[in-house]
């Protein structure tokens, strides 16, 4: 069973011509189901209101495809959002007779130099999306445990607790007891389902709907993290280098804040010192592994709110 999951960003408006519409927040899902296989489109819905709509999108993809109708500070900061995720796989789509060199100075320099220029052709993008989610072969059993951000929750009668995201790493088995961040609670994995159709497991790039006992639907929260990775842990704190965007013209400042987003959160963060290295201090706690990367954001930044990355410690 393949997956993918691409972001589609830049100019809204591509993915409901390749893709069936589903879930609907502040980002907008379309799937595409060919036997086993599917694909999932991810639209930022709510950018450039909400920069958390474009993280939240870019954050779940595999691959993207960025759209330029127009050249603008929108644009640039999608690009160094998805630099700053290293989304490096993707395509470029351009309309208004734009032309690639009009782009190519924006890119270089940028883990988006090598997308790919691609015609706006819906059908011929479908069939060559499938393929690659057929190429993908994700498989469970390599003995890394998994873990999944809560995107949205519900209650389904004679269900129970349902969960939607997409699994950020390793894998995870039906039946398996499983930890819920920030609660401490565990939980048995009773069900998996991808594109409405039972699994017996869940990937890493597996968008996926997880029913869970032991929980009830209103003790969740989107951020929240489902995993059986011991390695999973929360901070409160950090103090270390903070890797600029070559963007971004002011260093930050004691006092300020800013927002550090790692999976489906985007935690508040105090600058308490800011030097060489800066002190954060998280409003709360942000849920990661020892060694992942996040993105501070600057949201009264203007033209341009991300600031670059930061290695939880």
């Amino acid at each position: 069973m393949g997956n993918l999951n691409i972001a589609f960003v830049g100019a809204l408006g591509l993915a409901p011509e390749i893709g069936k519409k589903g879930t609907v927040t502040d980002m907008t899902f379309y799937e595409v189901k060919d036997g086993n296989d599917s694909i999932t489109l991810i639209e930022p819905s709510k950018y450039p209101d909400k920069l958390s709509s474009l993280f939240y999108s870019v954050q779940m993809a595999e691959f993207v495809v960025l759209v330029v109708d127009k050249i603008d500070s929108f644009l640039g900061e999608t690009i160094v959002m998805l630099d700053s995720q290293h989304k490096s796989k993707g395509w470029l789509v351009l309309r208004n007779y734009i032309q690639p060199e009009q782009v190519t100075p924006l890119l270089a320099g940028t883990c988006l130099e090598g997308y790919e220029v691609k015609e706006e052709d819906p059908t011929a993008m479908r069939i060559a999306l499938v393929e690659m989610a057929k190429a993908e072969k994700r498989v469970a059993g390599d003995g890394t445990c998994g873990s999944c951000p809560v995107d949205s929750h519900f209650n389904v009668k004679g269900v129970g607790t349902v969960v939607l995201g997409s699994v950020a790493d390793g894998y995870f088995k039906v039946h398996d007891k499983m930890k819920v961040f920030p609660l401490g609670k565990e939980v048995v994995l009773r069900s998996i389902q991808k594109h409405d159709i039972n699994a017996d497991d869940g990937v890493k790039g597996d968008h996926v709907g997880l029913a869970l006992k032991g929980i009830e639907s209103d003790e969740l929260d989107r951020g929240y993290v489902i995993t059986t990775d011991p390695s999973v842990k929360m901070t409160d704190y950090f103090n270390g280098i903070v890797e600029y965007n070559r963007f971004w013209k002011n260093p930050l400042k004691e006092g300020m804040m800013i927002h550090v987003g790692h999976w489906m959160q985007m935690v508040p963060a105090h600058v308490s010192a800011a030097a060489d290295r800066v002190s954060l201090e998280f409003d709360g706690k942000i849920i990661h592994k020892p060694g992942d990367e996040a993105v501070a954001m600057y949201l009264e930044g203007g033209k341009l709110r991300v600031i670059g990355r930061i290695v939880l410690p």
